[in-house]
C-alpha cells in the first residue's frame, strides 16, 4: 500500500490525466463513429476488404424505402394535399399565363395539322376561334383538376417519386437525417466526455494497483465500446417518460417530438413534396402516359364540344384522321405548357397544400415506437461497426496510454 501511494505522489500529474486522456476517448470514438454514419458519400477504399461508405448513404435505398413509408402510411395522405387546392383560385392565379398558352397551342397545332384551313380563316375568324377555347379553358382546368384528384393514384407514384429523390440526392437523405437528428449527435459526443472521465477514474486507480500492461488498453477499449452503445441507447430509451424521485427519464429524440415534427415537415415540404418535384413525377414518373391519356381525353371532349355544332362539317373539311391528330397534338402541347405556366402558381399551391403543418400535426400523433422508427434505422444497420470503432480507437489510445505511463 505504501509504495501505491509513493508512486501517486511521484507521478500524481500522470494519475491525474489518465481520467482526462480517457474523457478524451470518449469524445473522439463518438465524433468518430458519428461522422462514420454520414461520409464518406461515395464508398472510399479497396472494395470488397478495404475501405468505408456512410452508413445512411450506403443504405441509401432501403433508408429512403423505410422513410417513405413512414411518410405515406402515418404522415401524409396525397390525396387529401390535392383536395386543399381550390381550382377557381389556380385557375386565377395562371389566368394570363393561362390564356397565352391556349392562344400558342391553338395556333401552333392548326397551323402544323391543317395549315391552309388556318391560312384560309379571316383574321376575326381566327380571333374568334381562339376566344372560344380560352372561354373554355377555367372550366376544362377545373375537370382536370377533378379527375386528377379523384384519380391520383393512377397517375402519381408517390412512393417512387420519394423513393427516387432520396436515393438520386445522397447529400438529400444524409441531411434529412442529420439536421433532424443534430442535437442527438451532439448529445452522443458529451456522453462520451462524462463517461470517459468516470471510467477514466477507476482506470487509474486499477493501474496504481496492479501495473498491468493491459489495464490501460482494455479499460480504453471499454470506454469506447461501452459510451457508444449507451448513447445510442440513450437517445431512444426509455421511450415513455419514467420517473425516478424528482428525475424525469426519457430518451432525448422523444423528448423534442415537438422541434423534430416542425423541423421534418418543413424539410419534406421544401426539399421532397414540392411543386416542381410533383410536376416532374407526374409528367416523367412511370405513369406519366395514364396522365397524358388523361389530359388527350379532356382536350379531344373540349375540342368535340368546340366543333359540336358544325362538327359533319368540320370532320368534311378536316378528315376524322387528322381531326384525331389535332386532338393528340393538343394535348402534347398541353402537357409541354403545363410546367411553366404552373410556377405562376407555384406559390398558392405551396401554401394551400401546406405539407410541413400537415406532416408535423400527424408526426405529433404517432406512438413513442412509431416515432423512433424516423430515426432508428440509420443507426440499426450498421450500429455494431460504430461501436466496435468505437472500442478500437479506444484500445489504440489505451496503449499509448501505457507508453506514456511506462516511459
Amino acid at each position: 500500500m505504501d509504495a501505491v501511494l509513493d508512486d501517486l505522489a511521484r507521478h500524481w500529474w500522470l494519475y491525474a490525466a489518465i481520467p482526462f486522456v480517457a474523457a478524451l476517448i470518449g469524445y473522439v470514438t463518438k465524433r468518430v463513429a458519428i461522422e462514420m454514419m454520414f461520409k464518406p458519400l461515395d464508398f472510399v477504399g479497396i472494395k470488397p476488404f478495404l475501405g468505408w461508405q456512410g452508413v445512411v448513404p450506403k443504405h441509401g435505398g432501403r433508408m429512403a424505402a423505410v422513410a417513405t413509408e413512414l411518410l405515406t402510411s402515418n404522415l401524409l395522405d396525397v390525396k387529401e394535399v390535392f383536395r386543399r387546392i381550390d381550382p377557381a383560385i389556380i385557375t386565377r392565379e395562371i389566368e394570363q399565363p393561362l390564356l397565352r398558352a391556349v392562344d400558342e397551342v391553338a395556333r401552333e397545332v392548326l397551323e402544323k395539322h391543317h395549315p391552309r384551313l388556318w391560312e384560309v380563316m379571316p383574321t376575326m375568324a381566327q380571333e374568334l376561334l381562339i376566344k372560344q377555347v380560352q372561354a373554355s379553358t377555367p372550366r376544362l382546368v377545373r375537370e382536370f383538376m377533378a379527375e386528377m384528384t379523384e384519380n391520383l393514384d393512377e397517375v402519381l407514384d408517390f412512393q417512387h417519386m420519394t423513393v427516387q429523390r432520396l436515393t438520386r440526392d445522397k447529400k438529400l437523405l444524409v441531411r434529412l437525417i442529420r439536421e433532424t437528428s443534430r442535437p442527438e449527435m451532439a448529445f452522443i459526443a458529451r456522453t462520451g466526455i462524462y463517461f470517459g472521465f468516470g471510467l477514466g477514474v477507476v482506470q487509474a486507480i486499477v493501474w496504481a494497483v496492479t501495473k498491468e500492461p493491459w489495464v490501460l488498453p482494455i479499460f480504453g477499449g471499454c470506454i469506447g465500446l461501452l459510451t457508444d452503445w449507451l448513447a445510442i441507447k440513450l437517445i431512444f430509451v426509455p421511450r415513455e417518460p419514467v420517473r425516478v424521485g424528482r428525475v424525469i427519464l426519457q430518451g432525448k429524440f422523444q423528448r423534442r417530438r415537438a422541434e423534430v415534427a416542425h423541423q421534418y415537415g418543413e424539410m419534406i415540404a421544401n426539399e421532397i413534396l414540392t411543386v416542381p418535384n410533383l410536376l416532374d413525377a407526374v409528367l416523367r414518373g412511370p405513369r406519366s402516359d395514364r396522365l397524358y391519356a388523361l389530359v388527350e381525353r379532356l382536350v379531344a371532349h373540349a375540342v368535340d364540344e368546340q366543333a359540336s355544332v358544325a362538327k359533319p362539317m368540320v370532320a368534311m373539311a378536316v378528315g376524322g384522321q387528322r381531326l384525331q391528330e389535332i386532338k393528340q397534338a393538343a394535348a402534347r402541347k398541353a402537357l409541354e405548357r403545363l410546367p411553366p405556366t404552373i410556377r405562376h402558381a407555384e406559390g398558392y399551391l405551396t401554401e394551400a397544400m401546406d405539407v410541413a403543418k400537415i406532416v408535423e400535426r400527424r408526426m405529433l400523433g404517432l406512438t413513442p415506437l412509431e416515432f423512433e422508427g424516423l430515426l432508428r434505422p440509420a443507426f440499426r444497420q450498421d450500429e455494431w461497426k460504430l461501436i466496435a470503432v468505437g472500442g478500437l480507437i479506444g484500445f489504440l489510445v489505451g496503449e499509448l496510454q501505457v507508453l506514456l505511463m511506462l516511459h
